[in-house]
């Protein structure tokens, strides 16, 4: 259930899959209901007094920060960063993920008895509210992925991403993606258990969206502006963009990319490995 719009209560389905990094093809087909304990809370379909229903609210954020805790517990107990993709629907999170696991998995050094595996190990969580298409194309790239379907869900929540994470190995995974939902609201709300949160703009969404959704930037340690190979055709002020996002969040990394040619992955791939490397030595 969500704080702001009260969506999707008991309508999660989460693949279940045998994600074993050794055999991430020996999947099963079914997916199965979840039932949630934040959704256990009274409808937000009745009419409640305000402090009625900041109690509601304050009842769904701590037991979802609960859960997350047991997933950072449990991540960083095996070294994995963890990353939180978020975005409106066709920013290019999908397209960006691939093409990121693509390069990290070109400059892996080859596997050994003498190297440490964990150095490119990878999988990821995909968020959507139907269909698995997202998750075929990870799967494309040889990577393990999980596919959650939120139904009339807006967000993952951290007992989804409890759930989901139960099918990895984690003592073989280096990095987590986690494909959020595309909305611009309610995923900035709930804490996965997540290193950090990515929020990815387009360049064809427009420079205010910053100031139009100020808590997703607000609590994003890194903006990454994506089709910057489109600015030649676009009335986009990528500076003004730069600058609303950090009048929200004056702390906020900026990154500027094009999944489709490339340019300024390097500096996100060494933005990553930073990111591991923190993780390592937590």
């Amino acid at each position: 259930m969500c704080t702001t719009c009260g969506c999707g209560n008991g309508e999660t389905r989460i693949e279940k899959r045998t994600a074993s990094l050794r055999n991430h093809e020996a999947f099963l087909t079914e997916k199965t209901p979840v039932e949630h304990n934040i959704n256990k809370i009274e409808s937000f379909t009745k009419v409640f007094s305000n402090s009625k229903l900041i109690e509601v609210e304050k009842s769904i954020l701590s037991k979802n920060d609960h859960f997350a805790e047991l997933n950072r517990k449990c991540l960083i107990e095996n070294n994995v960063c963890a990353l939180n993709l978020l975005s409106s629907p066709g920013a290019g999170k999908t397209s960006l993920l691939t093409r990121t696991i693509e390069s990290l998995l070109s400059k892996a050094p080859p596997v050994t008895a003498e190297t440490n595996h964990k150095q490119s190990t990878i999988a990821v969580i995909e968020g959507d509210q139907e269909t698995s298409h997202d998750a075929a194309r990870i799967r494309a790239t040889g990577v393990p992925a999980i596919q959650i379907n939120t139904g009339k869900g807006c967000h993952l929540d951290a007992h989804m991403v409890g759930h989901a994470l139960e099918a990895f190995d984690l003592s073989k995974l280096s990095t987590l993606f986690i494909e959020n939902v595309g909305n611009l609201v309610c995923p900035a709300g709930f804490d996965l258990g997540e290193q950090a949160k990515v929020v990815i703009l387009s360049v064809t969404e427009g420079e205010d969206k910053p100031l139009k959704y100020p808590g997703m930037f607000h609590v994003a340690d890194l903006l990454l502006l994506n089709k910057i190979d489109l600015l030649p055709y676009l009335a986009f002020e990528l500076d003004t963009c730069i600058e609303n996002a950090r009048k929200v969040n004056p702390a906020i990394e900026v990154i500027k990319l094009s999944a489709q040619t490339g340019e300024g992955m390097d500096q996100w791939l060494e933005w990553l490995s930073r990111r591991q490397y923190k993780q390592a030595s937590t």
